[in-house]
């Protein structure tokens, strides 16, 4: 069993910080790509942040400059730092992560994280 829980959601004003966690934990054998997605009333979801293995990352480009995302492949986690928040990133946060587990190590699987509502307003 793999879990992913996520942490950090909360109501923050407009200019505001907000910082995500989301840590994995069970029977992980190895963590490929994470990221972030978010999702607004009315609208599907979209990708944030993504960081590979490797470290390289993207983001999407509603967020670049604003947000930071990073990863402590020691605890199996990955953070979104939001600065400068504005009322349209007011959403539904998904961490999500590809990795293995220890009883099939070479195959992959999209895990999601339950969800962190962030509120941006004044």
């Amino acid at each position: 069993q793999v879990q992913l829980v996520e942490s950090g959601g909360g109501l923050a004003q407009p200019g505001g910080s907000l910082r995500l966690s989301c840590a994995g934990s069970g029977s992980i054998f190895s963590i490929n790509a994470m990221g972030w997605y978010r999702q607004a009333p009315g609208k599907e979801r979209e990708l944030v942040a993504r960081i590979t293995s490797f470290g390289s990352t993207n983001y999407a480009d509603s967020v670049k400059g604003r947000f930071t995302i990073s990863r402590d492949n020691a605890k199996n986690t990955v953070y979104l730092q939001m600065n400068s928040l504005k009322p349209e990133d007011t959403a539904i946060y998904y961490c999500n992560v590809v990795l293995s587990t220890v009883a099939a190590r070479s195959h992959f699987l999209d895990v999601w994280g339950q969800g962190t509502l962030v509120t941006v307003s004044s």
